[in-house]
């Protein structure tokens, strides 16, 4: 290959491989900064006075994320579901669901009342929580619904559940669910766990690799130069 198309060819890789990892480190700066955006998003609503019924079904769902709330309802205690694989402080277990019948509404909220530990001898055996009757006052904060993880087929155990299915939940329940859901806090009298996972930005993970691509970037620049221009004129000279 003549040294001069050679030389054209390095300096294509290198420019790809410097524009490559500049704008790949910019795109980690601007995850960073979006999901800063989303924490200080939540920490502001968090601040704000806590929603009651009307609120929680009058108002459009994105705007009540993270807000406190204080609610009135009754218990579906015949609904309770428990969320299978499901971690607090590191231990795994179940989360429980429970619907909360809005007072003075058709509908009804899923609960995430709290945590509880699983049972390693007998899967099937779960701690069964204690549900009030009556109208009951509950106390939380406006979250998505729960996350879903990887299914690998319909829960042989009707109470035990690997995912939450809003839609078959809806027909089994004939309830008509907001399409959110609380998760409670307040008094652990009942035996469940509530340390909920706080959310952070988690933004100092994309900052670590928008430094390293800024890093490969400058790296590559550094040996093109000093490779390809300043070896070349020392030997000339």
């Amino acid at each position: 290959m003549k040294p001069q198309r050679k030389f054209y060819l390095i300096t294509l890789a290198a420019l790809l491989v410097a524009m490559a990892t500049f704008l790949l480190g910019r795109w980690q700066l601007q995850r960073a900064s979006l999901k800063e955006a989303l924490i200080a998003q939540a920490t502001i609503a968090g601040r704000k006075s806590a929603i009651e019924n009307q609120a929680l079904i009058s108002v459009r769902t994105e705007e009540l994320l993270h807000r406190r709330a204080h609610l009135t309802g009754r218990w579906k205690g015949s609904a309770t579901i428990y969320l299978d694989n499901r971690q607090m402080n590191g231990k795994p277990g179940f989360f429980v669901l429970t619907p909360l019948v809005l007072e003075g509404s058709a509908d009804a909220v899923v609960v995430q009342r709290g945590w509880v530990p699983r049972n390693f001898v007998d899967r099937t055996d779960v701690v069964q929580v204690q549900t009030p009757s009556g109208l009951v006052t509950v106390d939380g904060n406006v979250v998505a619904l729960p996350s879903k993880l990887l299914d690998l087929g319909d829960s042989q155990f009707q109470q035990i559940r690997q995912n939450l299915d809003m839609p078959s939940y809806r027909r089994e329940t004939g309830l008509n669910f907001l399409d959110l859901s609380v998760q409670q806090t307040g008094s652990v009298q009942d035996g469940l766990v509530r340390d909920w996972l706080v959310a952070s930005s988690g933004s100092a993970v994309h900052y670590g690799y928008a430094f390293q691509w800024f890093g490969l970037c400058a790296l590559t620049l550094f040996l093109y130069v000093w490779f390809q221009i300043v070896r070349k004129q020392a030997r000339k000279d």
